[in-house]
């Protein structure tokens, strides 16, 4: 990258670690606030779970709300880890070092958060097993296999798997780092985590043999979890749902919010842990580059939607889209998703002063998962609300306060997660930054003379 500090392997040792050596009051500030955050979450749970899902807006038809909302969004967040690290490792992008490893733990925390709530939606968890597994062997009643509920599960389970794989994999190394640096019991463990790491030949090749299997080999999954998310709405014969454009339409979608929520994550953690020399205006003018792509791909897919429920011609879709287009508060939500998922970051984003810019990328990232948590909520809630005939019962959807305290209470959980991670491991990967400092060189283009990666075999 052409705005590298050029910097020692212990250079890089010592800004990099202070995270896990050191203790500010920042930190502790942070924790602090999180946490209640994180005792938010969990009174609004331990409140649902003793009193049922009555406590929430849930309502026959609206079976379906701010729970699952939220699990879309946080599926969504998890696709930035593969995004960032799987594609542009493979494709070699120089500039994804800074936020591969902060990307890839974002995935599991948010994939983690994500899947708690279809079992905080059953009301019951621990009677969630009966829904899955085979409950009455004496009858062979079992689940319905053809379901996407049933695939969901099997699907998050494996990318939350082979994500862990990928963060743990390329952690060894800095482990050992780690174990270096310290004495006593955390020598011992962070001992037995780097697994006897020496840095030979072969544990090198067989490192980075193994970061590209995963890389590969999480590609599909990647594709298909949130395909299988989708599924479980268009599989249903609720109008507007069932539209085979879903599964692209919300990879897309996902791909959006978790690139634009790195961003969030890059501009925190430069500002948090005072790393300017790694996390630089060049590496946020190349995610804002990448999102314009991502966003006007998702726009595409989004007006693709109306173009689908309008050919069916179908008076059940139509009274639906209509419902979402002109009745209060869809047509609020409609107007947000477009200007704050598209139109304002976007405009922002053509403009190389502004991608280079901090503080308005930051705050341009917020917009976009503002718009895309609303975008879920447009999508579900008023196929559901429809009235159909001869309903005996009808209602709409009014949120209640024990489901904005588990939705509010994610954000903290997850962000808490985060910052608890980076005192116990580096967010930055050691061996990325210095690998990038041994092999940056100077190379002559015609006249010009650039600084580049170069990599001798």
């Amino acid at each position: 990258m052409q705005e590298r500090v050029i910097m020692s392997d212990q250079e890089i040792n010592n800004e990099l670690l202070r995270s896990v050596f050191e203790h500010p009051l920042r930190f502790w500030v942070g924790a602090g606030v999180l946490g209640i955050f994180a005792a938010m979450w969990l009174i609004s749970l331990s409140w649902l779970i003793y009193w049922g899902v009555g406590v929430t807006g849930l309502n026959r038809p609206v079976y379906w709300g701010f729970l699952i909302t939220n699990f879309v969004f946080w599926v969504g967040i998890s696709h930035a880890g593969t995004m960032i690290s799987s594609i542009l490792r493979l494709t070699q992008a120089e500039w994804r070092r800074p936020v591969v490893r902060a990307a890839e733990v974002m995935t599991v925390f948010s994939l983690g958060t994500a899947a708690l709530f279809p079992l905080i939606h059953t009301g019951r968890p621990w009677r969630a097993v009966y829904w899955v597994f085979p409950y009455d062997f004496m009858r062979d009643v079992f689940p319905n296999v053809r379901s996407p509920l049933i695939w969901d599960p099997s699907a998050i389970f494996t990318y939350l798997t082979g994500s862990a794989l990928f963060v743990y994999t390329a952690l060894i190394p800095d482990l050992a780092v780690i174990r270096d640096r310290s004495t006593g019991l955390r020598r011992t463990i962070y001992g037995a985590l780097a697994l006897g790491w020496t840095g030979n030949t072969r544990q090198w090749k067989l490192q980075g043999i193994a970061g590209v299997l995963i890389s590969a080999l999480i590609l599909p999954v990647f594709v298909s979890v949130h395909s299988i998310v989708s599924w479980d709405f268009a599989v249903s014969i609720v109008p507007i749902w069932h539209a085979t454009v879903f599964a692209p339409y919300f990879v897309v979608g996902a791909v959006h919010s978790g690139v634009s929520a790195v961003l969030t994550l890059m501009a925190g953690m430069r500002w948090f842990f005072k790393w300017e020399k790694f996390i630089r205006p060049e590496h946020f003018d190349a995610v804002g580059r990448l999102l314009i792509v991502i966003a006007t791909v998702w726009l595409y897919f989004f007006f693709l939607d109306f173009v689908f429920a309008i050919a069916a011609e179908e008076t059940r879709e139509l009274a639906v889209m209509e419902r979402r287009v002109f009745e209060w508060p869809y047509w609020f939500l409609l107007v947000e998703i477009i200007i704050l998922g598209y139109l304002i970051p976007v405009g922002m984003w053509l403009k190389r002063s502004v991608r280079r810019n901090i503080k308005l990328m930051f705050w341009s990232s917020l917009l976009v998962n503002v718009a895309m948590w609303s975008e879920r909520y447009w999508l579900i809630v008023p196929g559901i609300e429809r009235k159909y005939e001869l309903k005996f019962s009808w209602s709409f959807y009014n949120p209640q306060l024990v489901e904005l305290g588990l939705v509010v209470g994610s954000f903290g959980i997850v962000v808490f997660l985060l910052l608890m991670f980076s005192k116990l491991f580096p967010p930055i990967v050691l061996w990325e930054e210095k690998e990038g400092q041994r092999f940056a060189a100077n190379v002559k283009i015609g006249q010009a003379v650039v600084p580049a990666i170069v990599k001798e075999e």
